[in-house]
């Protein structure tokens, strides 16, 4: 259970369609007092997005309370949201008002109503027809309360009515007014907005400057699934600041997790292992913006987050430009030139080192007929 502060700031953080199009719903369901149905996955913003409807209704200089329902036994849930009276179980000591009363014309923010069992949902089902307050051991009604009922879950309802295990008529009664907010992988054009976002906010929280991200870094970031959404890639952010500190951000600096699943991702859309993103922005890191190969590339290939592909990729990418020239490659990669039989003994190690011979351009053949007509003009 938790209240919201009434100063606290809330806002949506993006620029995507779906973005404008949650802000709208909002607007919308913010002029009116009726119950709204919040849906969409875990971490993406479903408490954000009722706590700026209540904030922009009516209603926002009363109380918003918050319970997850989920993983609550029925006993806690009921007592939460009805209160109890003295003696009504063991270690109930006094009367106890509930949420429901302790947010007199305000806003009840019941998060996850998807684990509700069928009887709290009889229970729930009951107030929101009566509007009554009856706590646990009172053998009559105690009040009645004026709040509005915001909801949210990760469920699919539909399909739990189905299976028998929500009832149709709670369903109706709760899905008055309808938000369903997309996964962050959906709208990737809020990714970049977000990260920085939270770096702003850990690197005031942690006292550390606020690091810059690379673009090869960014782009990780994005082509990233993140499954846990939002609240993943703020726990993402947090990390980057305590790991860096302060430090510009580049893939290597990015867990593991990310890295790796990322370039999974661009193989499994049809991209040629061997021609993964990941591999062209790390060599556009090295020889436009004048990183070293062994603090860009270096560090993710001994950590795994590299493949062999990607790492012969990016060494062909260099021979392209030096014609092939492993010694020149050195000095393009941003390596002192003394790294040279360091850096081929770990590409022939690591099973990486190219031949160099189909990068080098032949020299020019002259036709026989044109070697004639030099050797005409000569004698003429």
């Amino acid at each position: 259970m938790s209240f919201a502060l009434k100063n606290s700031e809330v806002r949506l953080i993006g620029k995507s369609e779906a973005i404008k199009t949650i802000e709208a719903d909002i607007e919308c369901a913010a002029r009116s007092d009726a119950k709204v149905l919040v849906t969409g996955e875990t971490g993406v913003g479903k408490e954000v997005v009722s706590r700026l409807i209540h904030q922009r209704s009516a209603r926002a200089n009363a109380s918003l309370v918050t319970l997850n329902c989920a993983g609550l036994p029925d006993s806690l849930i009921e007592s939460e949201l009805f209160g109890h009276v003295r003696g009504s179980f063991t270690g109930a000591y006094r009367d106890k008002p509930g949420l429901l009363e302790m947010a007199p014309n305000g806003t009840v923010f019941l998060d996850e109503v998807g684990e509700m069992s069928t009887r709290m949902q009889v229970v729930l089902l009951r107030f929101l027809e009566t509007g009554e307050i009856q706590r646990i051991g009172a053998d009559r009604a105690h009040t009645r309360v004026n709040v509005r009922l915001i909801t949210a879950t990760n469920r699919d309802l539909q399909a739990q009515i189905i299976a028998g295990a929500f009832r149709e008529d709670l369903y109706f009664r709760l899905n008055v007014i309808r938000l369903t907010i997309p996964p962050l992988r959906e709208r990737t054009d809020d990714i970049p907005l977000l990260v920085e976002h939270f770096l702003e906010m850990y690197s005031r929280l942690h006292r550390v400057t606020m690091p810059e991200i690379t673009p090869a870094a960014m782009d990780v970031l994005t082509m990233y699934r993140w499954p846990g959404n939002i609240r993943e890639l703020r726990n993402v952010a947090e990390r980057i600041i305590l790991k860096t500190g302060g430090e510009a951000v580049r893939p290597g600096d990015l867990p593991s997790d990310i890295v790796r699943p990322a370039s999974q991702h661009a193989q499994a859309n049809g991209q040629n292992p061997a021609r993964t993103p990941i591999a062209e922005e790390l060599a556009n890191l090295i020889l436009k913006r004048g990183e070293s190969f062994w603090s860009a590339v270096y560090p993710m290939f001994i950590a795994r987050d590299l493949t062999r592909a990607d790492l012969r990729r990016i060494v062909e990418i260099g021979l392209e430009n030096t014609n092939g020239n492993y010694r020149l490659l050195v000095q393009l990669f941003n390596m002192p030139s003394e790294d040279y039989k360091r850096f081929l003994s770990f590409l022939r190690k690591h099973d990486c080192h190219i031949p160099f011979q189909r990068f080098r351009t032949p020299p020019a053949r002259v036709q026989p007929d044109a070697v004639s007509r030099v050797a005409s003009a000569a004698r003429g």
